[in-house]
Order: structure tokens, then sequence, then C-alpha cells
């Protein structure tokens, strides 16, 4: 039976095939698989961080540190790769490390001392940043053939698109994400949470535990966000991309998950990284400025969250009828 809460994912999906449509009479290749391999590849970075945000929201929370995090992650690996001279496999499982250990402590300080998400997670984004500038003042290059061959991989399939690494690990990201929200007993408990947290806490669900393994998979994500913007760009930078986060949880609104948390889909997630994607292409198409994307994606993101008010409201209602 269809539900209401399913009302702004199926929203999400009619506009992803309107945008395409209309993108695809408008330009010639845009439906070529090579046009589609490179929204993959050039959104995986973000995709990967929106898959992470998804769980945060769901339970309830908000991580505004996941920008500066990347941006991190992205330097840290530089110097220990060019400066420390690391094997790049080494370098990336510390990185991921110290990502999901950054996480895993703003989650401990949201639960133990009853904090706002939004104010920690905030103070975690200066922290990040700063420490970002600590590492290296300026960007610098990786250079190291391992590094060099996992940046260069492609596998090419329908019509030889290009496959990329950092396509392939955003996938299973997403695979693993629809896995553990649906599938297991964690994923379970973080749709508890975002729904009640008291009624989770009377029910004896691991609350605390759970928050803090929430933060800390958005700050792995966060990191590995940042290797992969470094396998496309070949680099490390602690200044660059500003308002990563701000992106991260437009994806995961459009994708139709409620920001007061407990409903939402992993795949929504996915189909609002396309619904990004597909509206910056379009607007390079164009030749437009890339300001106009953010104008349309701001557009597109009021209009999610006045859908989601009114299920919401709506969800409201009938419940207060059926009781």
């Amino acid at each position: 039976m269809f539900k209401r809460q399913n009302i702004p994912l199926l929203s999400t999906l009619v506009v992803l095939v309107l945008l395409i449509s209309v993108a695809g009479l408008l330009f010639d290749n845009f439906l070529k698989p090579l046009n589609f391999a490179n929204i993959l590849r050039n959104n995986a970075f973000l995709g990967v961080i929106a898959i992470g945000m998804t769980f945060v929201i769901l339970s309830g929370g908000i991580d505004l540190s996941v920008g500066t995090v990347m941006a991190f992650s992205t330097i840290l690996l530089a110097r220990l790769v060019s400066v420390h001279h690391l094997p790049p496999f080494t370098a990336i499982l510390l990185v991921l490390l110290v990502g999901a250990s950054f996480g895993a402590i703003l989650g401990l300080t949201i639960h133990a001392y009853r904090l706002p998400p939004f104010l920690v997670t905030l103070a975690g984004m200066f922290l990040a940043k700063g420490l970002a500038f600590v590492v290296l003042p300026q960007s610098r290059k990786i250079d190291h053939e391992h590094f060099s061959a996992i940046a260069g991989f492609k596998w090419k399939v329908f019509g030889n698109a290009p496959i990329t690494t950092a396509t392939i690990v955003f996938l299973l990201v997403v695979c693993i994400g629809l896995y553990l929200a649906h599938g297991t007993r964690f994923g379970r408990n973080v749709y508890a949470i975002g729904g009640s947290e008291s009624s989770a806490l009377l029910m004896g669900l691991p609350v605390g535990k759970t928050k803090i393994l929430v933060y800390a998979m958005s700050g792995c994500c966060a990191a590995l966000g940042g290797i992969l913007w470094s396998l496309n760009t070949r680099s490390g930078n602690p200044a660059i991309p500003l308002g990563t986060e701000l992106d991260a949880i437009a994806c995961v609104v459009i994708g139709g998950t409620l920001l007061t948390g407990g409903v939402g889909k992993v795949i929504g997630t996915l189909a609002g990284v396309l619904v990004f994607g597909t509206i910056a292409t379009m607007i390079r198409y164009q030749g437009l400025d890339s300001s106009w994307s953010r104008i349309a994606l701001g557009v597109l993101l009021l209009a999610f969250i006045v859908i989601q008010t009114a299920v919401v409201q709506s969800a409201g209602k009938k419940g207060m009828t059926g009781s």
C-alpha cells in the first residue's frame, strides 16, 4: 500500500526523470553513457558524504562538519603520501580512521552532554578547518605512482563510458548504506531514534551507542569523500571545497529524507545526488555560470521542504483522526 512518507521520494524520482528528459531534448550528447559516467564521477565525493549525512538526519541530527573534515582529509592524505612518503593504501586507512574518530568524538559529545548537534558539529567544522591549515597551509600535489594508478583506473562499459575508482567506491557505499539502513538492527535503531528518541529509550534501544556510530560513520564518509576528491584532482587542499556540507544536506532532503528524522531512504539520497549532478551538467551545457545551479537547487530544496511539511502535517492529522 502506498504510504504518504513515500511522496517526497516519488517526487524526487519524477523530477529526476523530467530533468533527464528535458536535457536529452535540449542537448544532443546528454543521453550518452559517457555523460552519465561523468556525472557519477564528478559527484562521487559528494554522494559518499551525502550517504553518511542520510544516517545522521534519519537519527534526528545534523552534521555541519563534513565539508571541512573532507578538506582536512585531502590535505592530510597529501602530507602523509607526499611529505612522509607513506604507501597510499596505508595513508588512506589512516585518513579514514581519523575521520571516523573525529565523528565519534562529536557523537559522544552530543550524547554525553545532551548538546544540540547543530552547535557541536558547528564547532567541529571550525576545528577541522583549522586543523587542515595546520597540516599544510596550502594545496599540495600527491605524486606517487600507486596513487596515480588508483586515480587513473578506468573500467569502460556501455559504449566505452569510463567507470573510475571514485564511481565504483560511491556505488559500493550506496549498496552498503542500503544494507545498513534496511537490513540490520543498527538501521532499525537509527529509524527508531529519529522517530522518537524518548520512545527508543523506553524500548531499551542503545541510543547512545547508535548516535556515536552514526556520527562516526558520517566522519568516515566525509574522509572518504575527501579521498575521492583527491583521486579526481590528484592533490590536497585545505581551503576547498566550500559549502560541501550544505550540498550534502540538500541532496539528502531532495532525496526525501525528513529533516525531523525517522523517515527517508538511502536510494532517495542517490536520486538527490543525481538531481544535483544533472542540474549542474545542464547549466554547464548552457554555458552559464555555476551560480545558476545553486539557484535551481535552492528552488528545488524549498519545494521539497514544502512537500515534506505537507506530508508531516497530513500524517499528524491522520493520526489525530485515528485516535
